[in-house]
């Protein structure tokens, strides 16, 4: 994520510690990367939520900064209470790493905001635990306020079972809090993010984000 944010899409990057306390004074957005915080015991992202730095990171996103969490970053959001829901066990009971494709559900985000719904993105999942869930009436809330941000589907955009890769309820894949400002998905869009990868769609939603943070 450093690299693709600094090297590809040339944007000013700092690392921040997990046990730091506070965020520098010109952050315009923090991101939670993937990988496997606390080796992922107990449950994804359930230790990380207690991490110092998370503090800070909860007041500056009730302050309306902009926040991403991707895949381990998502589930953290989730334990922290920032983002809606929780990542399950995927129904496989099996790790997946492979490229899935996603479909935009809204384009009322800052990741979303460029793209556009008609337009399949082929981007790369690695998890055990990235199975959606939420109960019915926090699912319709999501709907109904366009807090659903990608959907699992086919290469040609349909939304069916066999395109959802780990069971997840409305074939989620990533979703906002009420506010817009804080977002999480499962899928890596900085894995697909240079041509030497062969598939920038990735980077289509990174570059998203940094066009509209400056308006929110």
């Amino acid at each position: 994520m450093v690299h693709v944010l600094r090297e590809v899409l040339h944007q000013p990057v700092e690392k921040i510690w997990h046990k730091e306390v506070r965020l520098p004074s010109d952050v315009d957005c923090i991101v939670l990367p993937g990988g496997f915080s606390y080796g992922d015991y107990v449950r994804a992202g359930a230790i990380a939520r207690f991490s110092p730095i998370m503090r800070a990171v909860r007041a500056f996103a009730q302050q309306g900064g902009l926040v991403l969490g991707i895949c381990n970053g998502f589930q953290i959001l989730c334990e922290s209470g920032l983002l809606p829901g929780v990542l399950l066990r995927n129904a496989q009971q099996q790790f997946i790493c492979d490229n899935v494709w996603i479909r935009p559900a809204t384009t009322r985000s800052p990741l979303t905001a460029c793209l556009s719904p008609d337009r399949a993105l082929q981007i790369p999942i690695a998890h055990a635990e990235g199975r959606y869930y939420a109960d019915e009436e926090t699912l319709k809330r999501l709907e109904a306020n366009e807090q659903v941000l990608f959907r699992y589907c086919t290469p040609s955009g349909e939304i069916t079972p066999e395109a959802n890769p780990n069971g997840s309820l409305h074939h989620i894949a990533g979703v906002c809090n009420e506010q817009r400002n804080v977002m999480g998905m499962m899928p890596h869009p900085e894995r697909a993010a240079e041509e030497v990868l062969g598939n920038t769609d990735g980077r289509l939603i990174l570059e998203s984000l940094i066009a509209t943070s400056v308006a929110v």
